[in-house]
Order: structure tokens, then C-alpha cells, then sequence
């Protein structure tokens, strides 16, 4: 995108992290979709964990550098279509996945990126359907059954989606941890038969939980942002257990016992679909789950703010508070 240091029917409004803990609103040429891309008008996008540790400074420099630009939980309405884009159009409602940089005006895109919406469905309900691939496919790697223990550490955003999800797969006991009984209440609304609030954020959670559970969990995904949650869920997961890395993809700056992991007979398992045309199944999968009422993407949302004012939206979704859930940025500029 071409920043720009003039206002005018061409340009737009768009948020740059200039540096760590720095986002400011800039102007920026509205892009043209080229050949075989479409270009959408950007109403909702939702601050992910992921754009809060780039806004922190907690990612490394082989993943981002600065300045930047965030933004991925999108929904929108297509307003341009250029030549060799077939069956998306001009007007229809989409929620984008893989599209980053989009807390602004409008975005350019592939349709590979593009899940169309019904009209029916609130866009702003909308913009989380980008969270479900990684979700469903983390619970499907979980091989999770009736007779299985599963614990997901953190209750966040993306916490609450993925327990809705996993309630649907009837483990034997679906044990959620998080530091807010705002965050639990809504888990056991959502399906968790066990909550626990955790005491502090490095607390280690078989210390809270091992009375209940002395074995361990079959399945742990943890749902937290720092990578050095990986060395709990290791202690949390039962011999010959699974953990399906959905969080944690942050810096882990913690010893790891490899050979733990080899005597538990530990396997780890990353949560990105490999395979596009299973990207694109569980996009389908998600939105018929919202769209079925199973699950719920906008009873979390707690805090809307103006994209003129994404600098105040990114200081509430940093805080660890309650009743700061999931903050909603309305990129639609009068």
C-alpha cells in the first residue's frame, strides 16, 4: 500500500505500527485489485493476540519489522472486481483469511482468500469466521473422543471459539484455564464442564488443576500468545498425550525437556491447514457453524472503536482485564 502525505478522493485511511507499542493512522492511495483480484471496502476487523504481540514488541524480527501494518479478522463488502475473477462479485459480503495489513479502508485480494457471506449474516458477526480453519483443524488433529480429557489453557478471542468447537466433539471433560471469571463464565456457557482461574499469568497450571486431574489431559491446546506456554502444556499432557499448538506460537524463552517429551511419548502438532483445498473446507465448515448457531462470534465482542481512533483499540485489547474481550475496529469511514 503507497502511503501518501495529502488527503483526496484516491487515498484513504489506514493504521501503521511505526514501533513497538506506536500505531498511528496514516493516508494511503486506495489500491486497484490487479487481474484475477478483487478489492474489498473493509467494515469490521477484529485486533487478533497475533497483532497485539507485534504491537507489544513480543514477536521476532524473522517474523515482522517495523513499520508495519496488521489487521486479518476481516469482513467486508467486495466493491471492485477486476478481469479473470470468477463467482465473487461486486456487493457481495466476504470475510477474508490470509489477508494482512487490513486495518484501513479497503484491501485488495485473491479469491482464494474470500469466503462469501449470506447477506442474512451480520458482517460483523462475520470477521471471526477467519479464526475457525485453524480451530476446526486443531480439534481434528486432537483425534479427540468421548473417553478423552481435553484442556485448553487461555480463554481469549480465539479461547472461546476454540472451546465452543471442541464442546461439539464430546471429550469425556473439557477443562478450560484463564485468569478472568468474565472469560470462564462465558467457557461454561460454551461447554466446558471445568473451569479454573488461574492466580497469575506464570502460574503452572497442573499447581491449580493436578487434585482433579493428576494424570494429566489427553489432549492440551493451549490457547495462550507467549510461547513459553509450551513448557506447562508439556507438564499438563498425559503419557502418551497430543498438543496442538493453536497458541504459543510466540518467542519461548524457557528451557524445553525434549526428553519429557520423549518419555511421555508426547506428539505436537502445528494448527495451519498444509493442504489449500483444506483451508478452504474448514472456511465452509466454520461458517456453517455460525450460521447453524453452534457457534458464537459476536456475544464476545465487548469494545467497538472508530479506525481514526485504532490507537485507543490496540491500548484496550493490550490491557489484561474482564471485561476486555475482543475489541472490533469499524474500518467504514464517513
Amino acid at each position: 500500500m503507497e502511503l501518501v502525505d495529502h488527503e483526496g478522493p484516491d487515498t484513504q485511511l489506514c493504521a501503521v505500527v511505526e514501533q513497538v507499542g506506536e500505531i498511528t493512522i496514516k493516508r494511503a492511495l486506495i489500491p486497484e485489485p490487479k487481474r484475477g483480484e478483487i478489492r474489498v471496502k473493509v467494515k469490521w476487523v477484529g485486533i487478533c493476540g497475533s497483532d497485539v504481540e507485534v504491537f507489544r514488541g513480543a514477536r521476532e524480527p524473522e517474523f515482522i519489522s517495523y513499520p508495519t501494518r496488521l489487521g486479518h479478522e476481516v469482513a467486508g463488502i467486495v466493491d471492485k472486481v477486476a478481469e479473470g475473477v470468477i463467482g465473487v462479485r461486486e456487493g457481495d459480503h466476504v470475510a477474508l483469511r490470509y489477508v494482512w495489513g487490513a486495518f484501513s479502508e479497503y484491501v485488495c485480494c485473491s479469491p482464494f482468500s474470500v469466503k462469501v457471506l449470506p447477506k442474512s449474516l451480520p458482517l460483523l458477526e462475520g470477521s471471526l469466521i477467519e479464526v475457525l480453519p485453524g480451530i476446526i483443524h486443531a480439534a481434528e488433529l486432537g483425534d479427540i473422543s468421548p473417553h478423552k480429557n481435553v484442556l485448553i489453557t487461555g480463554q481469549g478471542v480465539s479461547g472461546l471459539v476454540m472451546t465452543q468447537v471442541i464442546s461439539l466433539y464430546s471429550p469425556r471433560n473439557l477443562v478450560v484455564t484463564d485468569l478472568f471469571d468474565e472469560k470462564l463464565e462465558l467457557a461454561r456457557k460454551y461447554g466446558a464442564t471445568h473451569t479454573y482461574k488461574m492466580p497469575h499469568e506464570h502460574a503452572n497450571t497442573m499447581d491449580i488443576v493436578g487434585a482433579d486431574f493428576p494424570d494429566g489431559f489427553d489432549v492440551v491446546i493451549p490457547c495462550l500468545l507467549e510461547g513459553d506456554g509450551m513448557v506447562d502444556a508439556i507438564n499438563a499432557t498425559a503419557q502418551n498425550g497430543r498438543i496442538v499448538m493453536y497458541g504459543c506460537i510466540g518467542t519461548c524463552r524457557k528451557p524445553v525437556d525434549f526428553f519429557k517429551i520423549h518419555k511421555k511419548r508426547l506428539d505436537i502438532f502445528s494448527t495451519e491447514p498444509k493442504r489449500d483445498i483444506d483451508n478452504r473446507r474448514y472456511f465452509d465448515q466454520g461458517l456453517q457453524l455460525v450460521m447453524d448457531g453452534l457457534v458464537n462470534t459476536k456475544e464476545m465482542i465487548t469494545h467497538i472503536v472508530p479506525l481514526a481512533e485504532v490507537a485507543r483499540a490496540f491500548q484496550l485489547r493490550n490491557q489484561h482485564k474482564g471485561d476486555t474481550i475482543h475489541v472490533m475496529v469499524d474500518c467504514e469511514v464517513n
